[in-house]
């Protein structure tokens, strides 16, 4: 008779796959972080060069 063997073979390679997806989320933070920082951060126009830019275009 044959006996059998209780191995379980690894499907997928979870430390290369958790890597993988820790290197994703850092990178998808860093770009949201990238992207609110120009968006929050851009020069303002103070009221002066408003109303002198409505001047030129008239």
């Amino acid at each position: 008779m044959m006996t059998m063997t209780n191995t379980i073979l690894p499907l997928a390679n979870w430390g290369m796959g958790t890597a993988i997806i820790i290197f994703f989320a850092v990178l998808c933070v860093a770009l949201t972080a990238i992207v609110v920082s120009f968006v929050l951060g851009g020069k303002k126009k103070s009221d002066d060069e408003v109303n002198s830019s409505e001047n030129e275009n008239l």
